[in-house]
């Protein structure tokens, strides 16, 4: 069963010269999955949040290439909450775990990989269905 301890932040590797900094993204050397999509968000309003849902298999990295937001992420008994500020970190989120993204800088931008293309059937939408999910597997 996963629960949000599954959930981690990744260090990126950061490379720093008189040029500027340089950050790498490896499909299963730091990254935990094959990248199938990315997608990013930004010009997000203030106050407003992103995500509100929980993917059953899809697993995610976020990461903040600009500016910060919180991710907090759910597995319908527990939550931890994340500030994601850094570029050279992400955040891993395994599926069955409820995310919300709120509190957006006015300069943020989240970029998200995924394990798999975009699948509507992959979502819950609605949190009691997700927590309802989360006891039958339990």
């Amino acid at each position: 069963m996963v629960d949000v301890n599954g959930c981690r932040l990744i260090s990126l590797p950061r490379f720093v010269d008189h040029r500027g900094s340089l950050s790498v993204l490896e499909e299963h050397r730091n990254i935990p999955f094959v990248i199938k999509r990315i997608f990013y968000l930004y010009d997000v309003p203030d106050g407003m949040a992103r995500a509100d849902h929980a993917n059953i298999k899809l697993q995610q990295v976020l990461i903040a290439i600009s500016g910060s937001f919180k991710v907090t992420v759910d597995d319908g008994i527990q939550h931890h909450c994340y500030i994601l500020n850094e570029k050279h970190q992400g955040l891993y989120i395994p599926g069955m775990i409820w995310r919300v993204i709120d509190e957006f800088s006015e300069d943020a931008v989240c970029m998200v990989l995924c394990s798999d293309y975009y699948d509507t059937e992959d979502y819950y939408q609605n949190y009691e269905e997700f927590c309802q999910a989360v006891r039958n597997i339990r």
